[in-house]
């Protein structure tokens, strides 16, 4: 499924290389993961726990998410990550990107709605890997039933 930005100049990769992303990490940090059911945040993350990947909480304003100590930023995440899954708001996923591309996180993905293509450009100017507007948890359950 290709999607393109509002301004359509964005593209993400291919259904092909998102396949070959996803067989190859195994840790996300989430960003902006909450504890409450309710939220599409914690239904993505335990949907990817489920499926067998390590997923990091970061939530200044949570302790603990799917059993799970919670991070309240990616700085403070005690070992390294693969990917950054971001439920942020599009005029503030930038900090997240920013502060995981000055970590050395190269890849990110961004949840449906969720746009930043200046950062997209620049992280994969940086040989990392993102996605934007696209619900990770469809995606693999679309790409990898």
């Amino acid at each position: 499924m290709t999607t393109f930005s509002p301004n359509g100049k964005w593209k993400n990769p291919s259904d092909e290389e998102i396949i070959h992303f996803l067989k190859l990490i195994k840790c996300i940090a989430v960003a902006g993961l909450s504890s409450n059911p309710a939220r599409p945040s914690f239904g993505v993350a335990k949907f990817l726990q489920l499926k067998g990947y390590e997923i990091i909480p970061v939530n200044p304003n949570e302790t603990e998410v799917l059993g799970q100590k919670v991070y309240p930023n990616l700085r403070s995440i005690p070992i390294s990550v693969d990917l950054v899954d971001c439920f942020r708001r599009s005029e503030v996923v930038g900090e997240t990107i920013d502060e995981g591309l000055s970590l050395g996180i190269k890849n990110f993905w961004l949840q449906e709605g969720v746009w930043d293509e200046a950062r997209g450009f620049l992280v994969r100017q940086k040989g990392g890997f993102i996605v934007m507007n696209l619900c990770i948890a469809k995606t693999y359950a679309r790409l990898m039933p």
